[in-house]
Order: C-alpha cells, then sequence, then structure tokens
C-alpha cells in the first residue's frame, strides 16, 4: 500500500494530464509542450503514440467526442481516430504572445477552466485561471498566478482548487456552479522551499487533494482544510501528475519528467518520464468531460 510501482517506461520529457477512460480501459496523457498525446492499455502493455505538431501542454475529455487538447497557443478539438485538429480558442490575450495556456480541468458542469503562465518568466504573477463555456465564451475568473498549473474541482463543484506553482502554494476558490464564477480566494496550502515546488492536482471522491511535487521527490495527499494526510516518495525527483484509473478507479496513475536533466541526472534516474502506479486505498472520480 502507497508504494509507487513502476507501470510503463515512458520516458517523457514531462508527461501531464493523465485522464482516465473507463470504456476503454486506458489512460491517455501528453509530453508537455511539443511532445506526442499517448495512450496506454495497462492490461496488454500496448502503448500508442499520436504526434502533434503545436506544443500539447494538456488534455479534457470531450462530451461530444474525442478531446480538447490544450496548447500553449490555443485550445484545440482532437479526435484520436483521425488525429485531426481544429482550433477552438486562440491565445487568451492576443496582444501578449507570451501568456500561453498550461494546465486545465472540467468542472462538475462541463465547462473547461485553464490556466495560463508567462513563458518568457514564469516566475511572473502574470498568470491566470479562464472558464471556457459550451457556447464558445472565454471568461476571465482569477489571476496573480505564478504559473497557474494543475486544477481540481470538490466533488459537489463547489471548490476549485489551483496550483499557484512559482509561488509554492495552492489556492482555494469558492465556485459558484450555476454561474461559474469564483469568490473568496485563500490560501489552501503552502509547500516549503526544501520540498519542491507543487505542480498537478487532482480531488478524489473523498474530497482530499492530491499534489505532484516538482523537484521534490514525491506527491502529498490534503484534507479538505489544507492538513497533509499523507506523503509518498518517488525514485524520480520531478512528481507530475495523477489520474485515478482501474476498473474500481481505486489505482492512482502518475506521470514525472525528465525536464532540465544533464546527462548525469538522467544517468542517476533511470526511470524518470516514465509512469507509475500506487495502490493508495483512495477512489477517485471520473473526470468530466467538456459540454462543448
Amino acid at each position: 500500500m502507497n508504494e509507487p510501482q513502476h507501470l510503463f517506461p515512458a520516458q517523457n520529457q514531462l508527461g501531464e494530464t493523465p485522464i482516465w477512460v473507463q470504456e476503454e480501459n486506458a489512460l491517455y496523457w501528453v509530453d508537455w509542450g511539443g511532445g506526442p498525446i499517448c495512450r496506454l492499455d495497462p492490461l496488454s502493455g500496448t502503448c500508442t503514440i499520436f504526434p502533434v505538431s503545436f506544443p500539447v501542454t494538456a488534455l479534457a475529455r470531450r462530451a461530444s467526442g474525442g478531446w480538447i487538447a490544450i496548447a500553449q497557443n490555443g485550445l484545440y478539438g482532437w479526435h484520436p481516430d483521425s488525429n485531426l485538429t481544429e482550433l477552438i480558442a486562440g491565445l487568451p490575450e492576443p496582444g501578449n504572445p507570451d501568456l500561453c495556456y498550461n494546465d486545465g480541468a472540467v468542472d462538475r458542469q462541463g465547462r473547461l477552466l485553464v490556466g495560463t503562465v508567462n513563458m518568457q518568466d514564469p516566475f511572473a504573477p502574470d498568470g491566470s485561471l479562464y472558464r471556457l463555456d459550451a457556447d464558445g465564451s472565454f471568461h476571465l475568473l482569477d489571476s496573480g498566478y505564478a504559473t497557474a498549473n494543475g486544477i481540481g474541482v470538490s466533488p459537489d463543484g463547489s471548490t476549485v482548487y489551483v496550483t499557484d506553482m512559482r509561488h509554492g502554494q495552492i489556492i482555494a476558490l469558492d465556485y459558484d456552479t450555476a454561474g461559474g464564477t469564483v469568490s473568496n480566494r485563500r490560501l489552501f496550502a503552502r509547500v516549503p522551499d526544501e520540498e519542491g515546488m507543487p505542480d498537478g492536482l487532482i480531488v478524489d471522491a473523498e474530497g482530499y487533494v492530491w499534489s505532484g511535487h516538482w523537484a521534490g521527490w514525491k506527491l502529498t495527499r490534503y484534507d479538505p482544510d489544507g492538513k497533509i494526510e499523507r506523503q509518498i516518495s518517488f525514485p524520480v525527483e520531478h512528481v507530475i501528475s495523477f489520474a485515478f484509473g482501474g476498473p474500481e478507479l481505486d489505482e492512482l496513475l502518475v506521470t514525472t519528467a525528465w525536464w532540465g536533466f544533464d546527462e548525469e541526472a538522467r544517468k542517476n534516474q533511470p526511470l524518470a518520464g516514465d509512469l507509475f502506479r500506487v495502490n493508495c486505498g483512495v477512489k477517485g472520480l471520473l473526470e468530466p468531460a467538456f459540454s462543448g
């Protein structure tokens, strides 16, 4: 229990936003910022690679079929059967091309929440949280993030969690499920400098928050009050993002990275960039699909 098991030698530079597709018994994820989109059947060990020609950073399911591919330069519809894409929304601030999309999640009502980052200075507090509705309308929800990263929604949909990565903290926001607006911004958790920076984020069926540690060798599970419930150590430095998968949604599937490593670091961490599985005794929720 709670011991990471090596699942698949993906060797991603930076594995991001794994999403479990129950009807396929398969995991999808992306190698951030220029690598392919990947699909793994854990039972057979078969991994399908979908090359992409633009810098995809995250994925979200789409209720009408296919996926939303969140890329640095826009939001795209992506169809794995054809590997074709179509643009849904361009840059959040067309006059400022340094501000790019980074991570995203879908709320319980089927709206896409997406965060941004200043790619020229990821430590600048220029990142924001946006909402894309099914009708294509785009709305600014919150600002001031130094790399808006992992996003998660509580089981009842009333709280949104956003990783403020370079500030070393996770922000909680009250979320109006009817209107899709936020209020009562507050600190949920702070990560000490010696434990790296918070990265990807997911909320389980009990309403607890899981957060990865960039340069921290572990992941953390927080209770709904922001107190640490457990931490799980990994044999790799960058523990990135998660999905609950398996027939009972009780297997935590984890992506990792070797981004920024030199040759010596890669030699010392040969499993960096691979997929891991953790039997943690906790069940997750199926990630909602974007309704547009």
